[in-house]
């Protein structure tokens, strides 16, 4: 029989925390075959005191990829240099790896990260270079009490369909869906849940002392009060950086107001409130729009681990990735715009109108996309929301109109400038009565309730009222007409900041 012919295997994992001793060999090992650098890990053995004295016992769990049937870093992975094998195995291409954080952002268990030596994703690929040859993971040798069984799902004679087949094993986070290949046998809750555990006063741990989260930094444990009842207490850590930092919070402004600023215009010309031969909607909307839109994709790059391989999205795009499909949604409307901007130097009415109907549905959509780029962090619960795409539509209005407000009072006087302070009101009190549905409704994971906590009422409080209380005070645009421009942005800005960071805030591993 070739090779050829051979079954592919379906390899998985089972973690039997019954047997582990804590001793962290398994961390250890996995550095030296993979050479991880210090300060990151693909595995670690998390650690949970149980119980009150003297009935009390450390629990442990090896925290690590899930290699998921259905990864979520896979599906958002721009470049798909995240990929599933075959054999079940979820393994990464450094090579086209363009550090956008996507894949970290989409992970429920938070085991992927950025090597800091060579600024790629990485994450445990249960040592596949090992299995090829027939030889088994690195963590998995060393384990003194053998509890790291890896083998064949798809063999019922394998060890590991057996524990599988036969124990009562337990999966990370079932509700997401994502069918993990990593299996806990004997796990306790308090080890499973990344909040079921309270967090230590003064951020001290048994082993490690870390400091109080700062910014972007994530350790397990429920962050309630340090008195909270709760029968188990966080003895060993390792800190998360939250993926997405202030350059994606100021992209989402700029984007707002790139697909606000032409839409607002082109919508008021459409309905006969603003001529299409007035300077504001000849030159200034698309400009401005043009000028936010290149901001955009600045700081989109910026962002990027490997600014330079920016171009793989469009040269090896994943279409099931949003950013690849916001990226080409960008692209068009800004090649839309840059059309529309060559009728108005020709002096084409008739290409201009048309070419602005195709640009305002390419705004709107540039305006919601990231609702669907977010959603794709699946255990970002507060994400999920079926009001975020339609929030965003509201937010690019209120920021396009606000931007545009002095451009349009100042080029066309009269009835386009008042349509524009109305726009600023509505957008403005649409807005805050999404953001009070946010806040005040009941939600049903305790995920998105910390995360709307952290918003409101926890760390990221000041940028959260901030932001309201201006945006508050531009409702009164009719009234104050450009003086609502800066606390309309400004305003915008400072809530969209503290959203975006109190989402990635709860922690996930």
């Amino acid at each position: 029989m070739a090779v050829s012919d051979l079954p592919v295997p379906r390899w998985g994992k089972v973690l039997d925390q019954s047997k582990c001793i804590g001793c962290h060999a398994c961390t250890t090992a996995c550095k030296s075959e993979n050479e991880v650098p210090v300060g990151v890990t693909r595995t670690y053995v998390k650690s949970v005191d149980v119980g009150t004295f003297p009935q009390v016992r450390r629990a442990f769990q090896v925290t690590r990829c899930n290699q998921c049937a259905d990864a979520p870093c896979v599906a958002a992975c721009p470049t798909r240099a995240m990929f599933r094998r075959e054999d079940g195995i979820v393994d990464f291409d450094k090579s086209a790896c363009i550090g956008c954080k996507a894949c970290m952002a989409a992970c429920p268990y938070d085991a992927i990260f950025i090597n800091p030596e060579d600024h790629s994703a990485e994450k445990c690929n249960m040592c596949a270079h090992r299995l090829d040859v027939g030889l088994e993971p690195a963590c998995v040798t060393v384990c003194p009490t053998e509890a790291i069984l890896v083998g064949d799902l798809s063999d019922p004679g394998s060890a590991v369909a057996q524990a599988v087949n036969r124990d009562a094993v337990q999966v990370r986070k079932p509700e997401k869906d994502t069918r993990p290949g990593v299996f806990y046998l004997g796990a306790h809750e308090a080890t499973l849940d990344p909040l079921a555990a309270r967090r230590p006063e003064g951020g001290l741990f048994a082993w490690a002392t870390q400091g109080l989260p700062g910014p972007q930094l994530v350790t397990s444990g429920h962050p309630g009060a340090p008195g909270s009842s709760a029968a188990a207490l966080l003895s060993y850590d390792v800190p998360h950086q939250a993926p997405w930092g202030w350059r994606v919070s100021l992209y989402t402004w700029t984007k707002s107001v790139a697909a606000g600023a032409f839409a607002v215009p082109a919508a008021l010309a459409f309905a006969g409130l603003a001529g299409w031969g007035n300077t504001a909607v000849r030159w200034a909307a698309p400009g401005l729009a043009l000028a936010f839109l290149a901001l955009t994709g600045a700081l989109l790059i910026a962002d990027l681990k490997h600014p330079l391989r920016f171009y793989l999205i469009f040269t090896r795009p994943h279409w099931r990735s949003w950013l690849v499909r916001g990226s080409f949604i960008l692209g068009g409307y800004g090649a839309v715009l840059t059309g529309y901007l060559a009728a108005a130097l020709a002096g084409a009415t008739t290409a201009r109108q048309v070419l602005g109907g195709l640009a305002l549905p390419l705004a709107v959509a540039a305006a919601v996309y990231t609702a669907y780029l977010f959603a794709q962090a699946k255990a970002r619960d507060m994400w999920q929301s079926p009001l975020f795409a339609p929030h965003l539509a509201v937010q690019a209005a209120l920021a396009g109109a606000a931007a545009m407000l002095p451009l349009l009072a100042w080029l066309a006087p009269g009835r386009p400038a008042r349509a524009d302070e109305v726009i600023v009101a509505v957008a403005a009190a649409l807005h805050l009565a999404l953001v009070a549905g946010e806040v005040t409704t009941p939600h049903v994971s305790a995920h998105a309730r910390l995360a709307v906590h952290e918003l409101s009422r926890g760390g990221y409080r000041t940028p959260f009222v901030t932001g309201v209380v201006l945006i508050a005070a531009a409702v009164a645009a009719p009234w104050i007409g450009t003086l609502a421009t800066p606390l309309a942005l400004a305003g915008l800005l400072a809530y969209e900041h503290a959203y975006v960071q109190a989402g990635q805030s709860v922690p996930l591993a």
